[in-house]
């Protein structure tokens, strides 16, 4: 059954006491009511830059915690045709009510990144630990108070080539442990997402990843961000009827998380050509309307609006967009009339393009974590800073890197160390503890120039189950890195030593804003690829 988009919950001209919340249905995203709900969105933050690229910042502006801001900007999305924002971090200790309030009242949504610039999930470091875990919990937590709340973006571009795509398993770690903690703790359905780039040589593999396995671990949502279509252009040109051919079996809802090429001639040049085609009968079928990027005007140029001295300008492409928004009339379906029958896909396999195994890293449990640092008979020295880590992880872990198979993680062969989840500080423990009891508990070997201490360990019976599995665990994670070597290098591995089980692969340990140089492992065992720590 169609009807037109007057029926459709596209419109934001109509002020709400409360927003009908958005539910997933198979492919399509419809209101709780059950009018098919098209994204008709603008990306919404200040210093965030374009397509995954990094601002150089780790503060950022929360954009729903300024209510006089929001008062200023919520009446010109409005004007748009807004009716959902993207903000890409929120701070979860401020108040959004009066935001989140003017944004209901003016019929608009929200869906939100997880993380912010110092917490995230790093593409050159990958790990999904507790620090991060508590990170999204908070803003869930926050966000999911409010009705106009769609979901939550788990990562944004993590892999974005073929060179790390080890970094997905944690992303994906992260959508489901997101997922599951919704679950438990929320009354309502909130989806969780990624947002991908369209990288050729792994658009296929990273799609597939995502949306496969167990449901419990597949995303919610697709988000591409997506610059192809540039001033004049067309459906094939633009390469988006491909697009519509190739997610039309896609199961669960895709959009455009990011649209908006400001080529050529910049952000003024802006035609929007594309923001017609997205709502035309020949997408709507597949995709979910989008998101274009971006309301704020800043060096990269891609704003619709100036905001100079608390005062918003709006911008040549700002009457472009509005008209392109508020002509289109997507068509859809009524929740109860529509029958889906797209099934998840098969995970990808191993390639020289894809090493990302479908066995995820292990949720993240402070609990567990503490229970072993509290076992510990070598602790780190009180005040011991973050900086001097490097140099302990180097000569413990150079020394003997099965000492440290327990902090490890494996993307490409699935195995990861009990305590990979924990904080820096934890695996710090860990490994300087394993040490000492390899020495014997000798008096030198918990020294390291006054950077560690001894302390009396004790297990709580509470704590002896989770730390028996641990050891399990980490028994298996030695096994798998028996035989592996040490030395300092790049970050990456070159291309060409995919599966050569000599090849070293450099890491980094990310504390907050200070990246800890570390150990290296090499590959082993058939199939392996790579040993990535």
């Amino acid at each position: 059954m169609k009807f037109s988009a007057a029926l459709v919950a596209t419109a934001a001209t109509a002020a709400h006491a409360s927003l009908d919340p958005i539910v997933m249905k198979g492919s399509k995203l419809f209101t709780k009511s059950g009018s098919q709900f098209f994204m008709k969105g603008v990306a919404y933050q200040q210093d965030s830059a374009a397509a995954g690229t990094s601002t150089g910042s780790s503060k950022y502006t929360d954009p729903l915690a300024d209510e006089a801001a929001c008062a200023r900007d919520v009446p010109l999305l409005k004007q748009l045709g807004t009716n959902i924002i993207r903000t890409y971090a929120v701070d979860p200790t401020k108040d959004h009510s009066a935001c989140m309030k003017l944004l209901d009242d003016a019929g608009i949504y929200v869906i939100s990144d997880l993380s912010e610039p110092s917490t995230s999930i790093n593409r050159d470091s990958p790990a999904w630990d507790t620090e991060l875990f508590t990170r999204y919990k908070a803003v869930i937590d926050d966000l999911s108070k409010y009705d106009n709340v769609v979901g939550f973006f788990a990562g944004n571009e993590v892999s974005n080539n073929k060179s790390n795509t080890d970094a997905s398993a944690y992303v994906k770690a992260a959508v489901r442990d997101t997922k599951n903690y919704i679950a438990k703790n929320k009354d309502r359905w909130f989806g969780v997402g990624y947002a991908a780039n369209d990288d050729v040589n792994i658009r296929d593999e990273i799609s597939q990843y995502f949306n496969c396995g167990d449901d419990s671990e597949r995303i919610d949502f697709w988000g591409y961000n997506i610059y192809s279509w540039c001033g004049e252009s067309s459906m094939q040109k633009s390469g988006y009827s491909d697009h519509v051919e190739y997610f039309k079996n896609y199961s669960v809802p895709v959009f455009f998380a990011e649209y908006g090429c400001n080529e050529p001639g910049g952000a003024a040049n802006r035609i929007f050509q594309e923001t017609t085609a997205l709502y035309s009968d020949e997408m709507t079928e597949v995709f979910s309307g989008g998101i274009v990027y971006m309301y704020f005007e800043e060096d990269n140029d891609y704003g619709l609006v100036k905001v100079s001295n608390n005062k918003a300008t709006k911008l040549a492409d700002f009457s472009k967009l509005q008209s392109r928004v508020t002509a289109a009339k997507p068509s859809g379906v009524s929740m109860s009339s529509y029958k889906p029958s797209n099934e998840p896909a098969s995970c990808p396999a191993l390639s020289d393009n894809w090493v990302a195994n479908k066995a995820l890293p292990p949720t993240p449990n402070e609990d567990t974590c503490e229970c072993m640092v509290k076992a510990a008979s070598c602790v780190p020295a009180k005040g011991l800073k973050t900086k001097a880590y490097a140099d302990i992880f180097d000569y413990i872990c150079g020394k003997d890197s099965s000492v440290c198979a327990g902090i490890n993680g494996n993307a490409t062969s699935g195995v990861y160390g009990a305590y990979s989840m924990c904080n820096q500080q934890q695996k710090l423990t860990y490994v300087l503890d394993q040490y000492y009891k390899d020495q014997d508990n000798a008096a030198d070997a918990c020294d390291f120039d006054k950077q560690a201490t001894t302390q009396d360990g004790s297990t709580e019976s509470s704590c002896k189950s989770a730390l028996a599995s641990a050891s399990s665990i980490n028994a298996i994670a030695a096994t798998a890195t028996a035989g592996s070597s040490s030395a300092t290098g790049s970050s990456k591995s070159d291309d060409g030593n995919f599966g050569n089980p000599a090849a070293a692969i450099g890491r980094l340990f990310t504390v907050g804003e200070f990246a800890v140089g570390a150990y290296l492992v090499a590959a082993v065992g058939v199939g392996a690829g790579m040993i990535l720590l």
